[in-house]
């Protein structure tokens, strides 16, 4: 596998994802952000956090294999959430969880969460990319 992820030591652990990750591929992936819609479209947990962090790392999951590529290539994750505020949290772990139980992945990249006031739909919470390498 072309990818290690670690919590080294100076830097506090974090059981969602790891710090680092090192990358020895040579083919890189990169996903458009990925929103709470189904394949038709459709608005997937309008007003519920946990459950449109979810359908993201479904979508993430679907843009990955099109490229050949799993959760297990992905070195990094970038979350954009509305309004975020870090009681919020549970919410986001929820809504992984689930989508790695239903995936059988464990999502453990280094992610980077930024808070935005916005995204481009008005009842989008939550937007998912990844980038990934693969050999």
């Amino acid at each position: 596998m072309p990818i290690t992820l670690v919590n080294p030591d100076g830097l506090p652990e974090v059981d969602l994802y790891r710090q680092v990750s090192v990358a020895t591929g040579s083919k890189l992936v990169f996903t458009a952000g990925q929103i709470a819609r189904d394949a038709d479209g459709n608005k997937v947990g309008e007003g519920d956090f946990a459950a449109q962090v979810e359908q993201c790392y479904l979508n993430v999951d679907t843009a990955l294999a099109a490229a050949g590529a799993t959760f297990d290539d992905v070195v990094k994750l970038t979350v954009y959430l509305v309004d975020w505020t870090p009681d919020k949290m549970p919410l986001f772990a929820a809504g992984v969880a689930r989508a790695a139980e239903k995936l059988g992945v464990t999502p453990a990249a280094p992610l980077t969460g930024v808070g935005v006031a916005a995204l481009a739909e008005p009842d989008v919470l939550v937007e998912v990319e990844a980038t990934a390498v693969l050999d």
